[in-house]
């Protein structure tokens, strides 16, 4: 089969690779519909190439076709259609009874430490086969895909497997109260759902903060209220400012370690990615750090008593934060990756409307055959060609 292969930073190739089979017998076999380039795909684009070896398939947000179930699978069936979580978690751990599925002990990397198997993304999260490809090997298959209705446009459902959930939880999260403000520092995907979720689930005013002209243009589309900040000095404050002189209720990190502005963690990770990979896992392990203008933007930003949640992905050890200030003002800081299945039979219903309460037909700028899956890779990270999502089909 085609798949899309890491080959070095910023080198990905469409490869023939051998097609995928039943291994275990809670397997399904997916042939893969859509499948869409992730923001933290980025960060193995540029960032954590330590962790990936030539030939891996990434890719973590991909939707199908069942083809074939493994004899421990009795919920799906050939012919099924279904959205795959990028966790892979068995639905019956302690954890997963918990509802904590990113954490399902069942697939925890307990050799790298980390927490349940992700497909697509690094050694540190299991080395599994990613979904940018023309078939998925799904484990856990007893637990994991979704069945979703067979008609309609794949963008319909496909951001179930992530962007969505992640968003969702975001917002659950901040714990915005009926009617209170809520600001949302980035408005790529998971950013612009943020903001969607946020004004669906009843917060009275939501601000989006970006500096690319389209993803203002787009969140200003959904009735989100947009700040552009390349040219403001001081980000915090004019939030403090615009919202009673005591900033937003909760504040929203959709950034993540790659955040602007932040040149002297932009020249650590670009010192890191120089080392061989065993020195370069060394360090990032013990001393990694993270572009922190955002998240320390966002916990200056929200008011005394607040919520920050993270959504954007970090991966910094030794990340300095201003304790003092965050322990005076009484605020909290919510994070984590998503439980996708904690999420979805909460937010299948509000996609099944046809009015499109969350905006899913408006997200996706590109569609692209995997074969073309490097260009995409290209404009999303340098937002060209007024790129927010990219969705491949292959």
């Amino acid at each position: 089969m085609k798949a899309l292969t890491w080959q070095g930073k910023r080198d990905v190739r469409v490869s023939d690779v051998p097609d995928p089979r039943i291994e275990e017998p809670t397997d399904a076999v997916v042939r893969v519909t859509s499948t869409a380039i992730c923001g933290s795909d980025l960060h193995l684009y540029e960032v954590l190439g330590a962790y990936l070896k030539p030939g891996d398939i990434l890719g973590h947000e991909a939707m199908g076709i069942v083809e074939e179930v493994g004899p421990g699978v009795d919920r799906l069936r050939p012919g099924d259609r279904v959205v795959v979580p990028f966790n892979i978690a068995c639905g019956s751990c302690w954890m997963c009874e918990r509802q904590l599925f990113a954490q399902c002990e069942t697939t925890q990397v307990r050799s790298a430490g980390k927490g349940a198997a992700l497909f697509g993304y690094t050694s540190l999260y299991g080395s599994v086969p990613g979904g940018q490809a023309e078939y998925l090997r799904v484990p856990q298959a007893q637990f994991g895909p979704v069945k979703v209705p067979p008609g309609g446009a794949d963008e319909r459902y496909l951001y179930l497997s992530d962007i969505l959930p992640t968003a969702w939880q975001a917002v659950r999260y901040a714990d915005v109260p009926p009617g209170g403000s809520l600001a949302v520092f980035g408005l790529g995907p998971v950013g612009q759902f943020c903001a969607r979720v946020g004004r669906h689930l009843g917060a009275g005013r939501v601000i989006g903060l970006d500096l690319v002209p389209e993803r203002l243009a787009m969140a200003r589309r959904h009735g989100v209220e947009v700040v552009d900040v390349t040219g403001l000095d001081d980000v915090p404050g004019a939030l403090i400012d615009m919202v009673d002189g005591r900033g937003p209720d909760a504040v929203i990190d959709a950034v993540g370690m790659e955040a602007h502005g932040s040149p002297w963690g932009k020249a650590a990770q670009a010192a890191v990615g120089l080392l061989p990979d065993r020195v370069a896992q060394s360090m990032t392990d013990r001393f990694g750090v993270d572009r922190l203008s955002v998240l320390h933007a966002a916990v200056k930003a929200v008011r005394r008593g607040g919520t920050v949640s993270l959504s954007g992905v970090y991966g910094g050890e030794v990340d300095p934060m201003p304790l003092m200030e965050m322990f005076d003002r009484g605020v909290q800081v919510r994070m984590g990756q998503a439980h996708v299945r904690r999420w979805t039979e909460e937010i299948l219903p509000v996609l099944a409307r046809d009015a499109d309460p969350l905006g899913v037909a408006d997200l996706r700028t590109h569609r692209l055959p995997l074969e073309r899956a490097a260009e995409g890779y290209e404009i999303f990270q340098k937002k060209t060609d007024g790129c927010v999502k990219v969705v491949l089909a292959p």
